[in-house]
């Protein structure tokens, strides 16, 4: 087959697919913080002589490959190349196959500049900075340019072959979905213009938020328009991310309806779809630690890789299930080689964490090829919520506590030294005799402690030292050390979007947490890395909030699809009469039966009551099932395990009779499907508002202060958001006709009734109380 003309690659790409070799070795070595690494950089380069070229770009052809880099420095006095790598604790910690992958990129630098300067020698120096104490350890050799470059020669020549390969892919992946139809005679009302906005901001490189009811096929139609993009407008890789596992199955099942599956790669679309799944989910021995002399799936792992890689590349559909056996077929991790893999697919499927993680594969992969990619975002409505946790973290005295009793000698001095200083902190905060268990005392810091970070800092340099020397500590201990890195890297960049608290629920139960507010300074970046984004979901807007606190580009375009469904569909009723605040809970108990009752006598069937909290729920369900024994009741209940909730929606059959309790914003709030007679109407006993707690009032100063919405953003629009959600149970296709009965007077108030989706038409509105 011909040869493939225009072909480039990076230094580091070309390494970590020629290099690798040995074992995966992840036995604890905790790797610096990218601002840590730039820093690191930054001091070497202020270290050396004023001749000193940094960040040098580095290029030239070779075997037919255009191959570019950027080396870290060189002295042209000292004719010596230098490449940097900042690291933790001991070097002799540092796997194996990571200073393989290190000399080989440098000894590529040097044959680069050899060529460019018409060097004959060359001294090249690895130089390991370790970030805590700033320790240079240099490994120098020296080297002639005749062998440097004959490896960098070979080092092409296999990756060339690969290389074509992958355009020869490229070219048969865009030649059909230039080809690829839509696999319907046609679209579903509503999901053409969600298809066509879709696509729109695929050609323009922008953000669409798209609110879009269910029923229209939202997961085929955002899919389809992007693929079809991606050869028209140069997208390299798409990214399907959800919140949940039945989103990623969603996905996948419109990814093989559109033809990407094919059991043995053979046929169907030149269309490489990989799911990515959790660690703990993938692994096939989750009792060992990951390396080569624990795991035999990790042993010799890049050595077998080529040969996987290969054949997942050929397979092309890479699922769970897919990629579980083609790792057991070459002996290989099968989490890792989904993550190889990511490098390499078209289309990948995964949790939003992918991208939007502090240290997220995806975005990653994305920054370090240069690629165009497109984001799909599923159930967006939650991003807000998980980014919020992406970017939080909290440290609990009692787990230090209980680590310290069985801790070595070595590690006794540093957490005693973050003791004092945590129990010095609880008493300047004035909780030393505050808070019980469920009823903890809480504090704002104004700023954050300075004494216990820099506590903690020396916390984790201890903490690597010794899983370095004794690996046997265990799990708990690495997760102290990762929680410990988590806070002072968030700490580092500390502001207003971010709340320092400290909590106390009583001798010894203190928690100290960086809980963030605003996620739009950490998101913001990533959604510029991505060509285009498309945020989707049945309950999006409003647009200002999800700009505001996704830190969206202010040309984002919103559009709301038409709903395929009709206002005479759906009997909408508000008991203007009834108050669900919390000082009107025990009096709203009875009349709230009364109302689901009536409406169970008037048409009987299957119902689901939501309520804004277990203790409303509790309530309302001991007092209905006293008054109303003759009419079928369930109730979830705190901590239910799935078979629990399998149990709950199992009663929801097509003959089914009926009254479910459930907690407005929980199990039975979304993702569930009751089409039919399965749910013939709702009763939503709540505006879904979060606690007028002090977090959530310190949430509303900051809103306020900063987008001047503060009652609307903390409050509002996420208990509304939730409403909807729930009360979206009842019209899940054409056919369906059902009730909804929203029960507080607040729903009639119009900056309510401006956020429920136009479809529902005018409520009826029972007169609200005089006086």
């Amino acid at each position: 087959m011909s040869a493939v003309p225009g072909l480039r690659v990076a230094v580091r790409t070309l390494c970590d697919v020629t290099a690798r070799e040995g074992d995966l070795d992840h036995r604890f070595t905790p790797s610096p913080s990218a601002r840590e690494g730039q820093e690191g950089h930054r001091e070497v380069a202020r270290r050396r002589g004023a001749g000193y070229l940094a960040e040098l770009p580095l290029s030239g052809e070779v075997a037919g490959i255009a191959v570019s880099g950027r080396a870290d420095g060189y002295d042209p006095a000292a004719n010596r190349l230098e490449e940097v790598k900042t690291h933790r604790g001991e070097l002799s910690r540092l796997a194996a196959n990571q200073r393989a992958l290190h000399r080989a990129q440098l000894r590529s630098y040097g044959a680069l500049l050899c060529a460019e300067r018409g060097l004959d020698t060359l001294e090249l120096a690895l130089v390991y900075l370790e970030v805590g104490s700033g320790r240079e350890t240099r490994v120098s050799e020296q080297a002639t340019a005749s062998e440097l470059m004959a490896e960098l020669t070979e080092r092409c020549a296999r990756y060339r072959a690969w290389a074509e390969r992958e355009a020869r892919h490229r070219a048969a992946r865009d030649a059909a979905l230039e080809a690829l139809a839509f696999p319907f005679d046609d679209f579903r009302p509503g999901q053409r213009p969600l298809a066509e906005a879709c696509y729109r901001a695929a050609a323009t490189g922008r953000v669409l938020l798209a609110q879009a009811p269910t029923g229209i096929g939202k997961t085929l139609g955002t899919l389809f328009p992007l693929l079809k993009a991606m050869p028209r407008h140069g997208l390299d890789r798409l990214a399907f991310l959800t919140m949940k596992t039945p989103g990623r199955r969603l996905a996948l099942e419109a990814l093989a309806r559109l033809g990407a599956a094919s059991p043995s790669g053979e046929g169907g679309m030149a269309l490489r779809v990989l799911e990515l799944t959790a660690r703990d989910k993938a692994c096939e021995y989750p009792g060992r630690a990951c390396h080569g002399e624990a795991c035999p799936l990790a042993a010799g792992f890049y050595d077998r890789l080529p040969a996987a890689r290969e054949a997942a590349a050929e397979r092309r559909w890479l699922d769970r299930e897919a990629l579980r056996a083609l790792a057991a077929e070459h002996g290989v991790c099968p989490y890792y080689l989904g993550q190889e893999m990511a490098r390499w697919s078209d289309v990948t499927v995964g949790d939003v964490n992918h991208w939007f993680d502090d240290h997220a594969l995806l975005h990653g992969l994305a920054r370090e090829n240069g690629w165009r990619v497109g984001l799909l975002v599923d159930e967006a409505h939650n991003l807000v919520g998980r980014a919020r946790g992406m970017y939080s973290v909290s440290l609990r005295q009692r787990d230090l506590a209980r680590l310290r009793r069985s801790a070595p000698a070595v590690l006794k001095a540093p957490l005693g030294r973050l003791q004092r200083h945590w129990q010095a902190l609880v008493r300047e905060a004035g909780l030393s005799e505050a808070g019980a268990p469920g009823r903890p005392a809480w504090r704002r810091l104004e700023a954050l402690p300075g004494g216990l970070l820099g506590v903690l800092q020396g916390l984790a340099g201890a903490l690597t030292e010794a899983l370095g020397e004794r690996p046997e500590l265990g799990v708990e201990w690495q997760e102290l050390l990762f929680e410990t890195l988590a806070f002072t890297r968030l700490a580092e960049r500390f502001g207003d979007h971010t709340l320092c608290e400290l909590t106390r629920e009583g001798r010894g139960r203190a928690r100290l947490a960086l809980r963030n507010l605003i996620p739009a300074d950490f998101l913001a970046p990533r959604f510029a890395a991505a060509h285009s984004t498309v945020l989707f979901s049945a309950t999006l807007g409003p647009p200002d909030y999800q700009r505001d606190l996704l830190g969206l580009p202010a040309d984002s375009v919103w559009r709301e699809m038409p709903s395929p469904f009709a206002a005479d569909q759906l009997e909408l009723r508000i008991r203007a009469d009834l108050s669900t605040r919390l000082r009107d809970r025990e009096a709203s108990l009875s009349p709230i039966g009364e109302a689901i009752a009536a409406q169970y006598t008037r048409r009987p069937g299957l119902y689901l009551a939501f309520f804004s909290s277990f203790a409303y729920l509790e309530a309302a369900f001991a007092r209905f099932t006293a008054t109303h024994p003759g009419i079928p009741a369930w109730a979830q209940h705190r901590g239910m395990a799935e078979a629990e909730r399998d149990a709950f929606l199992a009663r929801f059959t097509e003959d089914g009779r009926g009254i479910g309790f459930a907690v407005l914003g929980g199990a039975f709030g979304e993702g569930i499907d009751l089409p039919g007679e399965r749910l013939v109407g709702a009763f939503v006993a709540t505006l879904g508002l979060p606690p007028a707690d002090p977090v959530n009032e310190v949430l509303k100063a900051r809103l306020q202060a900063r987008f001047g919405r503060g009652d609307e953003y903390a409050y509002r629009v996420p208990g509304l958001v939730k409403v909807v959600q729930a009360a979206g149970r009842v019209i899940r296709g054409p056919e369906d006709r059902g009730t909804l009965l929203l029960l507080d007077d607040r729903f009639a108030r119009p900056e309510v009734r401006r956020q429920l989706p136009g479809w529902w038409g005018e409520p009826a509105i029972e007169p609200a109380p005089t006086g």
